[in-house]
């Protein structure tokens, strides 16, 4: 019997539309003939090219350095030659500088030998640098460089760490194949990471429509490990650390500050994994675990993708889309981005690959006008008011906007799904988000 905690009476609970998938082994996706790999896989400043096109690369290979305080290395993800650097489209939608590898050569970093107990004796500081070395970024969403992220959480003090598996985004089922697949990757890395920050508590938390992975971790951990494994009520957006904090530990901390003023720090199962490989594999992150899922592709699979295929490529390998598909979406259904060219590439930070139907997206199809009905202000983890926010960003009143939250706003999505007219909140948030940190960048340079 599984006793589950949440964050509190707010938050969605939307069909998860994770079966079958979530039943289907993790399978590596075919080796791109030719990969697309962006500099600007990450939150921060883009990496800064260091090959010119007629190079020959390795797999593994540092093909652009982060470049400022807040960036991430780039590694080519195929061996191969530089055929050109261009501009491509990511998933978000931005243009970013790629660097354009065709095939060829051996693969020297996926056949190396794991050498398991080598790390112990590699200093925090050690750590650290293979983490940043190795380009890793958080896999939960945010892409923020996890070296910059761990060394900020050292130099705070963590008492508590709680690895998020929480995945409560529709579809996705990466991480629930990952904790059961990878379950004793996950656990190395764990020590890994509390080596560094040396966390007396140390919580795997997991949504209870795991419950597999859920009675595996339980029973690899019994007298091996002290990590207690929570159980968590499957609710929408539990996946945002500072829900996350609430549900496990019961602590509340405003949606502005950070949870490692508090002592805590939040790790996803998914990134865990590219840690352990980095450190004990000596493999950067080139690759990462995607749900290619929605009814609109013949075969869902969760994949082992190699960062720069081209998304068309992997709908390919799952035998392509089943008939007229109303969108593509690079990530979930809730924060996820549609795609308006197959050619995009999978970047760090993509966890998913879905091919939706007209008859799945009908429930975003109307727009109207706002009813003050009051749903999207009972279903905001964050306790905004989405509808109001709006109201003053459309009026051109940011500063009203700001100080009534609107920087605390995850951009999660809940508040657009509950919404009676189908009002696209979340956009228009962003669009307010984006005119309110222009207008202070420009205060602070003058």
């Amino acid at each position: 019997m599984f006793l589950s905690k949440t964050f509190g009476m707010r938050g969605i609970c939307p069909d998860d539309k994770k079966i079958p998938i979530s039943r289907k082994n993790i399978e590596s996706a075919d080796i791109p003939n030719v990969a697309y790999i962006p500099v600007c896989q990450h939150y921060g400043t883009p990496a800064k090219i260091i090959v010119k096109p007629g190079d020959t690369v390795e797999e593994g290979q540092l093909i652009a350095v982060a470049n400022g305080e807040i960036s991430a290395n780039v590694h080519a993800s195929i061996p191969g030659v530089v055929r050109e650097i261009k501009e491509v489209y990511i998933g978000n939608g931005k243009k970013s500088d790629a660097v354009v590898i065709e095939l060829g050569g051996t693969f020297s970093k996926s056949g190396k030998v794991i050498q398991l107990n080598d790390w112990l004796s590699m200093t925090k500081e050690d750590l650290l640098e293979k983490i940043v070395e190795s380009g890793i970024i958080g896999h939960g969403g945010s892409a923020f460089p996890e070296g910059k992220k761990l060394e900020y959480a050292l130099n705070k003090g963590t008492s508590t760490l709680i690895v998020n598996g929480a995945e409560s985004e529709p579809y996705l089922t990466s991480d629930h194949r990952l904790l059961l697949e990878k379950t004793e990757g996950i656990l190395i890395g764990i020590q890994i990471i509390n080596k560094i920050l040396e966390a007396k508590n140390i919580y795997i938390a997991v949504e209870n429509n795991k419950r597999d992975a859920i009675k595996r971790l339980r029973v690899l951990c019994a007298n091996r490990y002290p990590y207690k494994t929570v159980s968590l009520k499957v609710k929408y957006p539990q996946g945002n650390e500072h829900q996350l904090v609430k549900a496990v530990v019961g602590k509340s901390i405003p949606g502005n500050e950070k949870i490692q003023d508090y002592g805590i720090t939040v790790i996803n199962a998914a990134t865990l994994i590219a840690i352990k490989n980095a450190v004990i594999n000596d493999k950067p992150m080139i690759e990462r675990v995607v749900t290619v899922s929605g009814a609109g592709v013949l075969h869902q699979k969760n994949l082992i993708v190699r960062i720069g295929t081209p998304i068309g490529d992997v709908i390919e390998e799952c035998g392509g889309f089943t008939g007229k598909i109303a969108k593509v979406i690079v990530g979930g259904p809730m924060r996820g981005y549609a795609q308006k060219d197959l050619q995009t590439p999978v970047t760090k930070d993509v966890s998913g690959i879905l091919c939706i139907t007209n008859e799945e997206s009908s429930h975003f199809k109307k727009n109207g006008i706002c009813i003050n009905c009051g749903k999207c202000v009972s279903a905001c983890a964050e306790g905004l008011m989405p509808s109001l926010l709006v109201k003053y960003i459309s009026y051109k009143q940011y500063d009203l906007a700001y100080e009534n939250g609107l920087e605390n706003c995850k951009e999660c999505g809940a508040c657009a799904w509950v919404c009676p007219a189908k009002i696209p909140l979340v956009q228009q948030i962003q669009f307010g988000k984006n005119i309110c940190r222009n207008q202070r960048n420009v205060c602070e340079r003058l």
